[in-house]
């Protein structure tokens, strides 16, 4: 081994993988074929510039896999055309305004959108989220975005992977720009990918006919060299398997086992008595509000992770607090990946129950403060007693990306 150290921590990712019971929303669990690319001499290339005109030589190759690569990105997803603190990057050069949920059911209040963009007159309306359950009404929005002069752009990160296999709303049909990153529902490597429409507008009162969209200069120009260098050739082929993996039937019923999974999660969940944002779920993700129960994200989430259960802690509306919010956001794609179905996400319901009676036991016990319920997690048998459990359930499924029998630490 060239880097015994390297490739020990990697062998405890793995058994933490295996072991473990995944329900990040924005991971996931890609396939060997992936992995292959990703690990390829594709890295070793520079290829600066766009197929057939980058800034070195020797990219014959390297052109056609891009090629291939775009292609494919445009047949997954059904579409082909010729006051406060700044805390992002955006937020230094754009003035924006955020809109809301309905604070009663949780969905998008597009009334309250139209009347702000109205009043705003935004020359763009973002939509697309981390931690919404339910599908957006596209339709509407482009309503919106045309009455006050907008373009429209949708963030389908989260659920490419449902689009592309039509088990999600499509956005294609009415916005202007749509991007995402890969390596979500979608099962890819880290990238991402940025749609764009191309050629004459439809017909528009006082638009010349002959117009057309002018957004390919633009984005690529952004991208390159205003934004990024050298592209990861690695990823770019990796990307390339992923999509031609999602035009598969097989990936098809794994994006509709995904929304049935959350589905049956939410239902078990909702069966104890447990409040989820909007009642549901119609995606890959169920936004769990543990705020009736006295609880904050960032507990639940300490005491999952000593039982090797992944979840995030995640901000519900009304929220003052990020770093202690009253919700946890939990997803099915990644233990999907692995095989499990909906009495699968029952048993991982009854896992997270448990695990909500401990933390509400600490807090009893030990008192709200942060530092104070901490001590309560320490040798803890019950939480000793899930995880061993937890890790029996999980070892008895599969990786999609290596192989158990070859994991250095497997029990």
């Amino acid at each position: 081994t060239a880097d015994p150290e390297i490739f020990d921590l990697i062998e405890h990712e793995k058994r933490r993988q295996s072991r473990g019971i995944e329900l990040i929303a924005s991971e996931n669990f890609t396939s060997y074929a992936v992995i292959q690319a990703l690990g390829s001499p594709l890295t070793n290339k520079y290829s600066e510039g766009m197929p057939g005109n980058r800034y070195y030589g020797g990219n014959e190759y390297i052109d056609q896999i891009e090629n291939l690569c775009r292609s494919r990105g445009h047949l997954t997803h059904g579409y082909y055309t010729s006051g406060g603190k700044k805390i992002s990057a955006t937020s230094i050069y754009f003035e924006s305004l955020p809109y809301k949920v309905n604070s009663e059911t949780g969905y998008i209040d597009y009334e309250k959108m139209e009347e702000k963009a109205l009043d705003f007159r935004p020359k763009l309306i973002i939509c697309g989220g981390s931690a919404y359950p339910r599908d957006w009404d596209y339709k509407r929005i482009r309503s919106i975005a045309d009455k006050c002069g907008a373009l429209m752009l949708c963030d389908m990160a989260h659920i490419s992977g449902l689009v592309a296999a039509q088990e999600a709303a499509d956005p294609f049909e009415y916005c202007d720009v749509v991007t995402t990153t890969t390596h979500k529902s979608l099962r890819g490597p880290r990238a991402g990918m940025i749609f764009y429409r191309k050629g004459p507008k439809p017909p528009k009162k006082g638009q010349p006919e002959d117009a057309v969209y002018d957004f390919e200069d633009k984005i690529n120009f952004a991208v390159f060299p205003a934004l990024q260098g050298g592209p990861h050739n690695h990823q770019i082929g990796a990307l390339a398997v992923a999509l031609k993996q999602a035009m598969s039937p097989g990936f098809k019923a794994y994006a509709k086992q995904v929304r049935a999974n959350a589905v049956a999660l939410g239902n078990y969940l909702m069966s104890k008595d447990y409040k989820l944002v909007t009642g549901g779920t119609e995606n890959h993700l169920v936004l769990w509000d543990l705020r009736p129960l006295g609880l904050t994200g960032n507990k639940v989430e300490k005491l999952c992770d000593l039982a090797n259960i992944t979840v995030n802690k995640n901000a519900v509306f009304g929220d003052s607090s990020a770093l202690a919010p009253g919700g946890v956001r939990i997803g099915t794609p990644a233990m999907t990946s692995r095989g499990l179905v909906e009495k699968d996400f029952e048993q991982i319901g009854e896992f997270l129950h448990r695990a909500i009676q401990i933390t509400l036991s600490i807090q009893k016990e030990f008192g709200k403060l942060l530092k104070d319920f901490n001590k309560g997690l320490i040798n803890n048998k019950d939480i000793e007693q899930l995880k061993a459990d937890v890790e029996k359930f999980s070892g008895s499924f599969d990786m999609p990306g290596f192989s158990l029998a070859d994991m250095k630490y497997k029990d």
